[in-house]
Order: C-alpha cells, then structure tokens, then sequence
C-alpha cells in the first residue's frame, strides 16, 4: 500500500455495504424502540442509530484504503471533544452496537457482521421472553416526595402519611424525614403494582392537606435504591 497513494474504492461494494448497513441498522432501530429499557425518549434516540452505522461505514470504507487517510483520521479525532454525557448504559450500548455494524461493513467483512448481528439480537430477544416468562425484569426504583404544610405543632401528618402508604402500597422504606416546623419533607422509596395506587394515594392526601406536593420520580441510578 503507497503512502500517499490510496487504493481505489469499489463503488459497488459500498453501496451495497450501505444497504446491507442500512438494513440492520434499521432493526437495530426498531427493536430499541420498541423493546428498550431506556429511561430516555427512545423513539427520537432510535433514528440515530442507522445514521451512526453508515457514518461510520463511511468513514471506515475510505480510510482502510490509505495508510495516510488513517494517519489524518486519528489526528482528527484526537481534537474532537464530546459534551453530552450518555448517562443510560443500555443507550451507550446501542450505540457502540450501531458503530460495530458500519465498522464490519466498512471492512467488507459482511458474512461475520451478519453472524454476530444474529447472535446478539437473539441473546436480546431470549433475554426478553426469559424475563417476562419468569418475571426477572429489573424492577424501578420508585421515589415519593411528599411536601404537607404543617397548621399546628399537634398535626401528626407523618403517622397520618405512614397509614395511607401503609393501606396503597406494597412497601414503603422512609428516605428522608425533614421538617422546620412549618412544612414537614418525606421521601419514601416504594413498590406497587399497578398505577391507579397513584391517583388514590394523592386524592386521599389532598383530602386532608389541599397544598399538599407530591412527586413520583424513577431514579434507576441512586445508590440503596
């Protein structure tokens, strides 16, 4: 291989590892849509997938041909810098899934792209039927935020709280109890099935305190949760 003189590249061969490309990447797309566990917004995060696949596959196409393409193209991203954080480890294994496929169709290895494309879709899938056939599906971790205004230092608004989650919910584990005197702070880390528990746990409490907040927040990522 010249160094300044790269090899010439198929054009029929990139288109169809762009299809090819295309076409896994779009499965790849669907079932994140679809069958994700991302907290995220999956059906904007999903399209992204198949551009990152044949981004790549470009990329990889035109460098493997020149020793001083690939020279240009670590340069390049050595200066590169990304900002936005991915926070969801499933979204960033998406998303190396999606560079693998356009690295191993850049490379016109097609036959062992496919081949293991196969084998991790039917891990994915198999691990989806197991879970639901067995009920082993990760379980939220389910935070309530009560906020109750306290009229008199006799107000007993925690016991009043603790018979209502008591009678609703599964489980209730008390996180955080903090009060001024004034307004009294609850955070309780809870389990339920279904969620009409929802709207009766709040109309039972704003019953009796009317500016009563209360917040229901998934936080997969807190540490004792």
């Amino acid at each position: 291989m010249e160094f300044n003189d790269p090899a010439p590249l198929s054009i029929t061969a990139m288109i169809l590892n762009l299809v090819f490309g295309l076409g896994l990447s779009v499965l790849l797309a669907i079932y994140y849509a679809r069958f994700g566990d991302s907290l995220s917004n999956r059906s904007k995060f999903a399209p992204i997938l198949p551009l990152l696949s044949l981004i790549t596959l470009l990329v990889i196409s035109i460098v493997k041909s020149s020793l001083a393409l690939s020279l240009g193209l670590v340069g390049a991203l050595s200066i590169v810098r990304f900002r936005t954080a991915i926070k969801d480890p499933e979204e960033l294994i998406f998303l190396f899934f999606a560079i693998a496929i356009g690295l191993g169709l850049g490379a016109d290895q097609r036959v062992p792209t496919l081949v293991a494309f196969i084998v991790i879709m039917v891990y994915l899938f198999g691990r989806k039927i197991i879970n639901k056939s067995f009920n082993i599906s990760a379980k939220n971790n389910l935070y309530l935020n009560i906020l109750l205004p306290l009229s008199s230092t006799s107000d007993d608004a925690f016991g009043f709280v603790n018979e209502v989650l008591s009678e609703e919910l599964e489980s209730a584990d008390l996180r955080r109890f903090e009060t001024n005197g004034q307004e009294l702070h609850l955070v309780f880390y809870f389990r339920t099935k279904t969620t009409d528990t929802f709207a009766r746990l709040s109309n039972r409490i704003h019953e009796k305190y009317e500016t009563a907040t209360i917040n229901i927040v998934e936080q997969n990522n807190l540490l004792g949760g």
